[in-house]
């Protein structure tokens, strides 16, 4: 029988899968002889094995195991519960392998009751602590293990400040705390019908299975889902005495960060309450000190924390966020972990610890996540725009960075509708609570009145990559009335605000915003990404824009141009309508002309950017209804040019439809009925390549892409007769010019017949797009309509069309690989579709030994660091 639960000091940093990284740290904590309250872990094993089946609790075997552990921790703190002058009380936190902060549960205080309060009081002298920390576990635990709605709680919270005529909770008297703690006892009467459980014991069982439930919490699942977090993980739980940072003006709590988290800049950075407890500081409630504030009381504190958190991150390799509690002037470390950091602090860290000699180059391309560089393209308000706008609050903490317009919402869900109906908003709120995650996640900005730089909103929003300002204490929401008062002004719900996560500042209306501009340790992070990639990476690109931004950021190649979209402009998208609504040879070969001299200009421009590079142009591949007027205006207006009879051009149109044209008359199929299409399409292509190659001089490297194809005969017939075509071309004009021809894999049966249609490619590409969409036979244009519930329910894990699925696709991908180098064995093999600039679909085509991806140009730098990161997992 596997062992269910761990102390503390019998596990380690490497033991992650098992206690979780909460648990596996607060071991290792120990291991290195730093101050840690005691105890003890239960694994994700005993929760998994909880969650096959709830209804009936926690195991016999479970709960012995977990008295044993209780045994021993008061025979190692030498308190035991219910013991009046040496009293036990724990924390109960939730650690699964993966941090997910806020998203799961915590109860402070466990073990007290009515008569442990009166022996705490005692034994601290202190009977505004004891019922302070009554007050907290009795709110806390009506939420976490009986789900009532805490505004009860805090509504009695607020008539007691204001009978008392103070602000604050904790100055409130121990007279008002003792009424509280009666207060809250009522509400588990009105609500639930018994009492607050007094039995020291069942509050932990019960406390356990709160954790263990709370990983299939709401919040929980959007946070995993945002963040790529597997959902049979499970979370560990962890057991811990507690020690007090609300015990006086010698006690306090914090988090701190060994860097800065927004920025990366070298010297600690963090938070800390005066006579608070940890929640106090992450749940935003109070707005903190900065941690610098205890070297001015304490400076031997102060020293002690700064050596501790250093050898931490030397341990570690990696910055920590670091939670500590200090009572009565004795220092407690209550657990460490990687810190959450911005995509520009995680690269600037990365490359200033290579710097330093604290790692090396590889272990820097590991520690930044691929996903987050994208938070570097974020805009930002220019000088000229900011002072022109009018400045609502500068009061505000620069907690993520970026810059959003939007209009003001006070509710998560208001968010969430506003952003699906396309409404771009502001999520503002006194202060974010875990609830909040999908209305966060909708907004374009999270703004809160209170908390400091490690609330919730703050710590959660970096890990998003999501524009916050936090603590603007000069802003005041009052979400009944729908109002924000700022100052003597009044915003109202819908109202327009511009937030700056750069600067903390917030302005009226929409500000315009500007891209941001990466710097230095960006390029030198992707330089060592493009050094130990195997995988080439390479842009899609149709216009010089395109391949501009593409080449900035290195890429090798253009893996795919797609030539549809230069059919629409208004002049060229006449002509092919002219040609597929042709009733004969004469017309159809009249409108090629005129698109094949476009279709020259665009191409040489393409070929002048490309730098020699590889080019990958794909010939014309979308259904032909497409291109085809669907309302009676534009009907009346294309029939005038075509010097048509409206009836006559419905009747052609209508002879055109299909039932199914995503499956019908498109890609290698219509040069099989028009061979004279794509024969137009190579001697465009050739045409721009050789008038760039005579102006430029150098060699370009062309790779023409045939679509769709299913059949080894259809690739076949259409090489030869464009092989043909282009050799003709090509002898008279006298001229050479080094080109191939391969096919674009995106049909299943091209897939399992892959190694027929390898013998007459030069190459192949995989169009993950079209291959997703047929495998699962799932509309890409109406999948929107039923896949989020697919994604809500567990029954899909991610989007097929945004992450490559493995088990399907990804198998066929992987034989068709196989199947192709069976009958070619070194026809270089791509991926053009989305999910090239996905890191765990990156991952996989490394694994598989594909040559290249090619992707958006924004998203090169995501690909860049995604291939470098799977080659280097993927070495032997």
């Amino acid at each position: 029988m596997s062992q269910n639960v761990y102390a503390f000091t019998e596990g380690h940093a490497g033991m992650r899968d098992l206690l979780g990284g909460k648990g596996a740290n607060l071991a290792e904590l120990c291991r290195l002889g730093l101050p840690v309250p005691q105890g003890f872990t239960i694994t994700t094993q005993a929760c998994l094995a909880y969650l096959k089946d709830p209804k009936q609790g926690l195991s016999t075997d479970l709960k012995t195991d977990i008295q044993k552990a209780i045994q021993d921790l008061e025979a190692q703190t030498h308190k035991q519960f219910n013991q009046k002058d040496q009293l036990l009380l724990v924390s109960v936190r939730s650690g699964a392998k993966i941090s997910m902060p806020g998203m799961m549960d915590t109860i402070l205080n466990v073990g007290l009751n009515d008569e442990n309060v009166e022996a705490l009081a005692q034994m601290t002298d202190n009977p505004h602590f004891a019922y302070d920390c009554y007050r907290r576990l009795l709110q806390m635990y009506a939420d976490v293990v009986y789900g009532l709605d805490s505004q009860l709680f805090e509504d009695r919270l607020s008539q007691a400040r204001r009978k008392e005529k103070v602000t604050a909770d904790y100055e409130l008297s121990s007279q008002a705390l003792k009424d509280l703690v009666e207060d809250f006892k009522a509400i588990y009467q009105e609500e639930l019908n018994f009492p607050f459980p007094q039995d020291v014991h069942q509050q932990i069982y019960d406390a356990v299975e709160a954790v263990f439930k709370s990983w299939n919490n709401k919040r929980a699942r959007v946070y995993r889902q945002l963040h790529d977090i597997p959902d049979d993980l499970g979370t560990a739980v962890n057991i811990q005495e507690m020690v007090f940072g609300n015990l006086g003006p010698h006690s306090g709590t914090g988090v701190l960060f060994t860097r800065h988290p927004a920025t990366g800049e070298k010297a600690l950075f963090g938070e800390f309450l005066v006579n608070a407890q940890g929640e106090d500081v992450v749940a935003g409630i109070r707005t903190p000190q900065a941690l610098d504030e205890i070297n001015q009381h304490a400076p031997q504190i102060y020293q002690e924390i700064e050596s501790l958190a250093n050898k931490l991150e030397a341990h570690y390799h990696n910055m920590q966020d670091i939670e500590f509690t200090i009572e009565e002037g004795k220092l407690y470390f209550l657990q460490t972990r990687d810190g959450k950091r911005t995509a520009k602090a995680a690269v600037k860290i990365a490359v200033d610890m290579v710097k330093e000699g604290l790692i090396t180059k590889a272990q820097a391309l590991q520690q930044v996540d691929a996903k987050s560089l994208d938070q570097l393209l974020h805009p930002s308000f220019t000088e000229e725009n900011l002072s022109q706008a009018e400045l609502l609050s500068e009061a505000g903490l620069a907690a993520s960075p970026g810059a959003a317009s939007g209009a003001i919402v006070f509710t998560a869900d208001k968010a969430k509708a506003w952003a699906e109906a396309g409404k771009a908003c502001i999520l503002v709120r006194q202060e974010t609570s875990p609830e909040d995650i999908e209305g966060m996640t909708a907004a374009q900005a999270i703004l809160t009145c209170h908390g400091g730089m490690t609330s919730h909103a703050a710590v959660v929003a970096r890990g998003m990559g999501k524009c916050c300002v936090t603590g603007c204490h000069d802003l005041s929401v009052d979400e009944g009335q729908g109002l924000l008062h700022c100052g003597d002004r009044l915003l109202h719900e819908g109202d327009s605000i511009s937030v700056d996560g750069n600067t903390g500042k917030v302005y009226l209306g929409q500000v315009p915003s500007s891209p941001s501009k990466a710097g230095a340790d960006f390029e030198a992070l992707m330089t060592w990404a493009r050094e130990e990639s195997r995988l080439a990476v390479r842009m899609n690109a149709e216009n010089p824009q395109d391949i501009q931004t593409g080449l900035a950021f290195k890429a090798q190649g253009i893996g795919l141009v797609r030539t549809e979209h230069m059919f629409f402009q208004a002049e060229r998208l006449l002509e092919i309508r002219r040609f597929i609504l042709s009733s004969n040879n004469d017309d159809r070969h009249a409108a090629l002309e005129r698109i094949a001299g476009y279709q020259e200009a665009d191409f040489k421009a393409i070929f002048d950017l490309s730098q020699g590079q590889k080019t990958v142009i794909r010939l014309l591949d979308p259904p032909l209804h497409e291109f085809l007027p669907q309302d009676e205006q534009e009907i009346q207006s294309l029939a005038q040019s075509l010097e048509l009879s409206e009836e006559a051009l419905k009747d052609r149109i209508q002879q055109l439809k299909e039932v199914n044209p995503m499956l019908g008359h498109r890609g290698c199929r219509l040069a099989m009925t028009y061979p004279e299409l794509y024969e137009m399409q190579v001697h465009a292509i050739l045409a721009g390549a050789l008038a760039s190659q005579e102006a430029g001089g150098q060699d370009l490297k062309v790779e023409i892409m045939i679509p769709l194809v299913s059949l080894g005969k259809e690739l076949q017939l259409l090489k030869q007769r464009l092989e043909e075509t282009a050799d003709r071309y090509l002898a008279e004009h006298q001229m050479t010019l080094s080109y191939k021809i391969g096919t674009m894999i995106e049909i299943p049966r091209a897939c399992l017949t892959a190694d027929q249609i390898a013998l007459d490619a030069d190459f192949m590409s995989f169009g993950t797009n079209d291959l997703t969409q047929m495998t699962f036979g799932y509309s890409r244009d109406d999948a929107g309509k039923f896949i989020h519930q697919y994604l809500a329910d567990g029954t899909l894990a991610k989007d097929p069309f945004q992450s490559l699925d493995l088990e399907g696709v990804g198998a066929l991908i992987k034989l068709a690989c196989q199947k192709a180098r069976s009958a070619k064995a070194d026809i270089p093999i791509g991926v053009c579709g989305e999910v090239a600039g996905d890191p765990a679909s990156i991952a996989f085509f490394d694994a598989i030994g594909l040559d290249y991806i090619s992707c958006s140009p924004f998203r090169l730098p995501i690909a860049q660091l995604a291939a470098a990161q799977a080659s280097l997992r993927n070495r032997p």
